[in-house]
Formats: structure tokens, sequence, C-alpha cells
């Protein structure tokens, strides 16, 4: 993956070694715009249909979770979306067509972080996806995925079309803390894997990352979902994991010490996840295998799992 950043809005190149601390570790960066969009349509922010706008890249794990939630919702027709290419460019994340044209129907940008400098012509910081853009107030609303995670379950239910509610009242704690556990253990642990710049950092993580898939194991040997007999915004999170973690984690960020395959309880509750209504739509697998691959020149075919196969779980 092509590393960079805007420096007081302009693009630079950066080090390999730019997101690592003194031991070698992995350390992810904040997102720096979290406003937050309200159901309130009088708020500086509020929920409407057709003002908001979605830059995602559908192979990144983060910014599925966005695509995923804005299909589970209904909201596709409510908040426009503008897909990158799957692997990065020079300048990170790109909207390149065949013609050599920008491939984003809605600005015409080329690059992601053009998107950013719109926003703060001065910006400093790395242009990540999701991003979600206010067409009204022509700036950028939040690019943290988890916040938009959320704001599409709740803040838009007046446009969905789907009533369940993935963060319900009663239910929040008990989801705050497994979303910790899977952010450590896995979302970000895979990561801590793959890009750990010592023995030591790696081999941490690695544990980290295999202790966490045991522990899922254990839970859902006993209830169909983590937190029970309903899906709720923790398995959608986890979900996005599982989907890449064959295909590329256990590769190509050496975490190879077992397969979601090989885990009996995951797999068949990954394939029952999957079969939800509105979810294998949103699976695009050549694009997974882009952000991983298209850096390397070959891109590999495998795995076969079959994500269609009964799970068995009802």
């Amino acid at each position: 993956m092509q590393m960079g950043q805007l420096i007081d809005g302009q693009w630079a190149d950066e080090p390999p070694t730019a997101r690592q601390g003194k031991e070698g570790q992995f350390e992810r960066t904040e997102s720096p715009w979290r406003d937050w969009v309200e159901s309130d349509p009088t708020a500086k922010f509020g929920a409407e249909s057709g003002r908001y706008h979605l830059y995602v890249n559908v192979g990144c794990p983060w910014a599925y979770r966005a695509v995923l939630m804005r299909n589970l919702k209904g909201l596709t027709q409510v908040i426009s979306m503008s897909e990158s290419q799957p692997g990065m460019g020079k300048q990170g994340w790109t909207f390149v067509d065949a013609a050599g044209g920008s491939s984003d129907h809605f600005s015409g940008v080329k690059h992601l972080h053009e998107v950013y400098s719109n926003a703060d012509a001065g910006f400093t910081g790395r242009a990540t996806v999701p991003v979600l853009w206010d067409k009204k107030l022509n700036t950028i609303v939040n690019n943290e995925s988890a916040d938009i995670l959320r704001m599409l379950n709740s803040d838009f239910s007046a446009f969905a079309d789907n009533p369940v509610d993935y963060y319900p009242t009663e239910q929040r704690d008990a989801i705050d803390a497994m979303n910790a556990h899977i952010y450590d253990g896995l979302n970000n642990g895979v990561y801590r894997c793959g890009f750990a710049g010592s023995q030591m950092a790696y081999n941490a993580a690695y544990r980290e990352v295999f202790a966490e898939l045991d522990r899922l194991e254990r839970i859902l040997a006993n209830q169909r979902f983590l937190l029970g007999a309903a899906i709720t915004e923790s398995d959608w999170r986890l979900f996005s994991t599982l989907l890449r973690f064959d295909l590329a984690y256990y590769s190509r960020f050496r975490c190879n010490l077992k397969r979601v395959v090989d885990y009996p309880n995951l797999w068949a509750y990954a394939r029952d996840l999957y079969q939800q209504p509105r979810v294998a739509e949103t699976v695009d697998w050549e694009a997974f295998k882009g952000i991983y691959w298209s850096g390397t020149g070959i891109i590999p075919l495998g795995p076969e799992d079959d994500w269609a196969a009964p799970h068995g779980r009802g």
C-alpha cells in the first residue's frame, strides 16, 4: 500500500516507518473530523434525504462498515456514494476511470485527498476512508468509520426502510464492551501484525489476534450471535474483518496460525451473516483483494471458501 499524507494541503510521501512506535508497533492515528448528523433536521448537520455523500473504498474494512450499513438500512437512495479504485495509487485512494478522467460523478475529484483539501485548504493528515460529506455546507462531517456506522443505523431512521436497530438502548453497554474487545484484538490487531516493524511487535499482535478468535469461537458455541439471538452492531464490525481474514490477513499480514474456516463456530457464524438479506451484494472479493495485493503485481485466485453453504445456526 502506498503511504502518504497531506501537509498544509499538499500531498507528500512518507517513510514506511511513519506509523510505527519506537519498538516497531503499528500506531493508528485518530480521525480528525468527528461531527455528527442528528435526526433533528434543524440541527447544524440535520438528517435529510439527498444531503450527504459517502466516499469509500469497498475493499477497506473500515469503509466497508459504512457501505454495509447503508445497504442494510435501505439508505442507498438517501445517501449517495463514490467508490475509489481498489488499490492505492501514488497519491492514495483514487477516482480515475479507464480514460484517465474522474470516476467520481459527484465532485469530479481524482484523489481522495482533494476532498480533504476542499474541506480544509490547509489540512495536515492522512486522507482515509470512509468520509461523510455534507453537500449543503460543503464540508466533511465525519471520517471515523465507527461514528458513521452508528449514524447510519440511528440518525437516518426517518428515511430507512429497515426498522432494525443494531444499537438498541438496553444493549449499548454490552455492545461497546464487545466492540472494544474485537477492535483491540482483531479489527486493528491484524493491522498490528501486518504493519509491525519488529519481531517483538509482530509476536505480541499475533498472539492477541488468535486469543481473540479463540474467545469468539467459545462465545459462538453457545449462542447464534455475539450478544444473543439478535444481530447487533458488534456482529457487523466483526464480520468486516472475518470476510477478509482468509483472503488477505492469513497470508499478506502473516496471521497464519489458523484460518476462519478452521473455527467451526466462527465459520458457520460468518456464513450466517453473509446470507442475511442485502449483505452478499455488498461483498466484492476482487475489490477486497485489490487493496491488499495490487501493489505486488499478482492477484491471488483463491481462497475458494463457500460462503453460500448452509450455516446450520438457525
